[in-house]
């Protein structure tokens, strides 16, 4: 049931005096009937029985818990109203604030207005456009619903409303619009440039899914390029164009196609879904824990996204694990981390190889040279990455073998000619490898070219006592 919103006392039973365009919900007419009936009367909020003839007192006594809570409503209701001339400013304000470009404070300005006055369909349409600016074509479809049912030959709302359905590609829905307008309105320009639109747009589509068919996905993306040209807005073209590049072997168009319809349909659980498993299998799993995480927000029992998290959720934290250990050099942390990576993942090659890079990196750092060489090694057959080349350059040195440093060395400049560790460690490989030409004063010491000064003083130490002299005078040379 509905009742006006008053301000002011009922002078007599009749009085009933409508100040602003709200309505008060009551939910037990039964109350409300009693409330308002003749033999009850209202001053600012006392009310005062005269007659108990119709009304039972055992009645009155049990209802009268919800008559006082109706009455508070009332009053906390008749408070939410607000004036005309206070809906007016909301508008002004909030055409002030869009044509500065402010487009939160312009929405937060006409909601008021919506809520003092909804049934002004202007104020939904003014609503709509800012919806449309911010980029919201699910809001301002519903604005522009609104505008039409309440102004039904509204033709500037009409060709909105199908512009917004171009755009998302609903194209029998769009020109639905488009022909309803141009019946008001045959020589409206907007209108008759946008249906033009529509059959070549559906060309497009209808050959890139033929040229699908044909495994020719070259061809296919060619021709959804040009239909997400007039359709930007529409989530199913980005999600088969994604598909598209996928098939044609270019996994980062991929997916940047389905970021992009995430953020289209942002309760889109499979486009999360999706999204999260692409990152995963190019080796990104901290982004795609993100990504399968936003699906279990929009539903946190969703049948594929909580298996996958609960998987990927373990592996991300010992990528994590190991990558902090590395980096505080805690080595023997960062092999045990990786050794677990590889434990969990037997199936998606470039985990596998973050799993490999990562020990060896670790193994090297920690000079164990063989352990290093055979980490990189298998890394290496995932990846040409000139890091991991350097680092088994590096546990090559640690060994003495030379000619192998080298090679990798160069192998890694092969990858990148101006990585400059490469560079470096190219110098550092050949200098090393001049000086064990001549007399290796460090292998008649029993100690590696690596070994700390402290160690090196200990072995010199050892042979002074043994009276070779000689090889002193030479290492200080």
């Amino acid at each position: 049931m509905r009742v006006p919103c008053m301000r002011g006392p009922i002078t007599s039973n009749h009085d009933v005096r409508v100040r602003q365009p709200c309505v008060l919900h009551v939910r037990n007419e039964f109350i409300l009937i009693f409330l308002v009936s003749p033999q009850i009367k209202m001053y600012q909020g006392d009310f005062t029985t005269y007659s108990m003839d119709l009304v039972n007192r055992n009645v009155l006594m049990k209802l009268s818990p919800y008559l006082i809570f109706l009455v508070l409503e009332l009053f906390f209701k008749v408070s939410e109203c607000i004036t005309q001339s206070e809906i007016d400013k909301h508008l002004e304000l909030g055409k002030q604030y869009l044509a500065k470009g402010q487009l939160g404070d312009a929405l937060s300005h006409y909601h008021l207005a919506v809520e003092g006055d909804p049934d002004n369909y202007l104020t939904y349409f003014k609503r709509g456009t800012v919806y449309l600016a911010l980029g919201k074509a699910k809001n301002a479809l519903s604005d522009l619903d609104r505008v039409l049912e309440l102004k039904p030959d509204f033709t500037a709302a009409r060709i909105s409303r199908g512009s917004i359905h171009l755009k998302q590609a609903h194209y029998d829905l769009a020109q639905l619009d488009f022909y309803n307008a141009l019946k008001t309105d045959p020589y409206n320009v907007e209108a008759n440039d946008l249906i033009q639109k529509i059959d070549p747009a559906k060309e497009r589509k209808r050959t890139a899914e033929y040229y699908y068919g044909r495994d020719d996905y070259a061809s296919a993306i060619h021709y959804l390029n040009e239909a997400i040209e007039i359709s930007p807005w529409a989530t199913e073209l980005y999600e088969f164009r994604s598909e598209l590049h996928m098939l044609n072997g270019d996994e980062i168009a991929a997916i940047s196609d389905i970021k992009a319809a995430t953020k289209l349909q942002s309760d889109n659980t499979s486009g999360y879904l999706k999204l999260a498993k692409m990152l995963y299998k190019v080796g990104h799993a901290t982004e795609a824990l993100k990504s399968v995480r936003e699906c279990l927000k929009l539903d946190p029992e969703h049948k594929d996204c909580f298996p996958f998290y609960k998987k990927i959720k373990k592996i991300e934290k010992f990528i994590v694990d190991a990558e902090q250990a590395l980096e505080v050099k805690d080595y023997g942390e960062c092999v045990e981390s990786a050794k677990k990576i590889l434990k969990n993942e037997k199936d998606v090659p470039n985990i596998i190889y973050e799993g490999n890079r990562l020990l060896c990196t670790c193994y090297s750092n920690n000079e164990q040279s063989s352990e290093a060489v055979a980490a990189c090694s298998d890394a290496l057959k995932f990846n040409d990455d000139p890091n991991v080349y350097c680092d088994r350059a590096e546990a090559y040195l640690q060994s003495e073998l030379y000619d192998d440093a080298i090679r990798d060395f160069r192998s890694a400049l092969g990858v990148d000619s101006h990585f400059d560790r490469a560079k470096e460690g190219l110098q550092k490989a050949e200098s090393r490898q001049k000086q064990a030409e001549k007399r290796d004063y460090y292998k008649i010491l029993g100690v590696k070219r690596t070994a700390s000064k402290k160690k090196l003083r200990r072995h010199i130490e050892k042979w002074r006592k043994n009276g070779t002299r000689t090889i002193i005078r030479m290492m200080r040379k």
